[in-house]
């Protein structure tokens, strides 16, 4: 086979197993085997600003699922991914999740900004930063601002607009009566990055 060959079918065997690994995350966290979830990280995680490892990420894990949920389901859906590099990709995830905790049944709607990096042969998760449009409890739609209200929080604002300019630049620049200017289409692996531009990923409240 020639080089260009053996590199498409790298390309779509990675495709695939990056699809997997995101459907692995939710089935080993709604199912709590945090051993199996902890392992699709790469070995030296990020945890904080102090702490790296899987050690830690199960410790943090084990005390966000044990203290503030009974039940989870984390349902995924679109999946856009692009390639650094053979070895490293980043992507966005759309995730429809419920939770049980205490009296209360909170849906959310969220989506992740991923890092992937293939390590010895297989891809894990360099990075994943959630960001939340809303949590709120089934019966009590979330109109208005601050739309991440848990149980016994105050609301507070999720982060799931900042990572895209178009959102604010929709609101602030209505149409006039000339037709719109239409940008070029963005490069081959660069929708996601020109879709974001330069703007700088938001500090997200995560519990």
């Amino acid at each position: 086979m020639d080089q260009d060959l053996l590199a498409r079918i790298d390309r779509l065997e990675s495709l695939d197993e990056i699809r997997q690994l995101v459907a692995k995350y939710s089935l080993s966290l709604d199912m709590r085997d945090l051993d199996a979830h902890v392992n699709l990280f790469a070995e030296d995680i990020r945890v904080s600003r102090e702490l790296t490892g899987r050690a830690h990420l199960k410790q943090w894990l084990d005390d966000t699922l044990r203290n503030q949920f009974t039940g989870t389901s984390h349902h995924i859906g679109n999946h856009v991914i692009e390639f650094d590099d053979p070895d490293h990709a980043h992507g966005v995830v759309y995730s429809k999740n419920e939770h049980e905790t205490g009296k209360e049944w909170v849906i959310m709607q969220m989506l992740y900004w991923d890092n992937y990096d293939r390590i010895d042969g297989r891809w894990c998760f360099r990075r994943r930063l959630p960001c939340y449009w809303y949590a709120t409890d089934l019966n009590k739609p979330p109109l208005g601002d601050n739309k991440m209200r848990w149980p016994d929080r105050e609301p507070y604002a999720g982060a799931y607009h900042d990572l895209w300019p178009s959102w604010q630049d929709f609101w602030a620049n209505p149409p006039d009566a000339k037709a719109p200017e239409v940008a070029a289409p963005a490069p081959l692996e660069e929708f996601l990055r020109t879709m974001r531009g330069d703007v700088t990923e938001p500090k997200i409240r995560v519990r």
